[in-house]
């Protein structure tokens, strides 16, 4: 089944997490491109971008930072947070997108919570930064065996139209994504 971008969300983690060692530093060069892509989401499509626990909108371009809400919950367990819960249940989520800081730490561990509470899990391969390079296929092989697929923002971008059956949208999207 094709995500919708009305009942799907975004869930970064952690962007600003290990800024004294550097980490939230090198998530924005890394992820640079991916990040670019996240306005697009909500202006184009209409999918709302969330982020849990450490989060500097400074680190991020302006535009990016302006299409991000911020929830003050910590990121390990975002689904006890009663506003992002009643968030959640309005908008008929069933799809939550994960990716942020790290991988195989906050990421992993949300991503099981979150299909452990009957949500779809997706994860943005491209915006999960791991700690350890090394760890990542582990990490992606560990969720896949709970059922949650990895992808990237491009596709989920493409998916996302597709869904909405919007040609206008889709050839918008060729277009920026070319």
């Amino acid at each position: 089944m094709l995500a919708d971008p009305r009942h799907s969300r975004v869930v970064l983690l952690n962007l600003a997490r290990g800024s004294v060692a550097g980490g939230a530093e090198a998530f924005a060069i890394r992820c640079f491109e991916a990040l670019a892509l996240l306005p697009i989401c909500r202006d184009l499509l209409g999918a709302p971008l969330i982020a849990f626990g450490e989060y500097q909108p400074g680190s991020l371009s302006e535009e990016v930072a302006a299409a991000i809400e911020h929830f003050q919950s910590e990121a390990l367990s975002p689904w006890r947070d009663p506003a992002f819960a009643a968030h959640l249940a309005d908008a008929d989520v069933g799809i939550v997108f994960l990716g942020g800081l790290y991988l195989e730490e906050d990421v992993l561990i949300a991503a099981i919570e979150s299909a452990s509470r009957g949500y779809e899990v997706r994860l943005l391969s491209d915006l999960a930064f791991a700690r350890r390079e090394a760890d990542r296929q582990i990490v992606v092989d560990r969720l896949a065996h709970h059922g949650i697929v990895t992808t990237t923002v491009r596709q989920t971008l493409f998916e996302w139209a597709m869904a909405c059956d919007d040609r206008a949208s889709t050839l918008r999207i060729q277009q920026l994504l070319s």
